[in-house]
């Protein structure tokens, strides 16, 4: 949960799929739009799925970083 690169990697592999099939953008506002909306796609379903253990590692993370969180980042 804390580091992995597998949504990292599907999120670029998004990225090139979007970006390839276009062979030029009008300028780079457009490159950058179009990059947010298929990030913004691909991320709200992230949301949908729950992270495995959370509570457990959320147990851990408060023993070993307790000054980070606030009170409402424990839950």
């Amino acid at each position: 949960m804390v580091y992995t690169t597998n949504p990292i990697e599907s999120l670029h592999s998004q990225f090139r799929k979007i970006t390839k099939t276009k062979r030029s953008f009008t300028n780079d506002d457009a490159l950058l739009k179009l990059l947010y909306l298929v990030q913004k796609d691909v991320t709200s379903k992230w949301a949908l799925r729950p992270i495995h253990n959370w509570r457990s590692i959320r147990i851990q993370l408060l023993i070993l970083f307790k000054d980070r969180f606030t009170s409402d980042t424990l839950y």
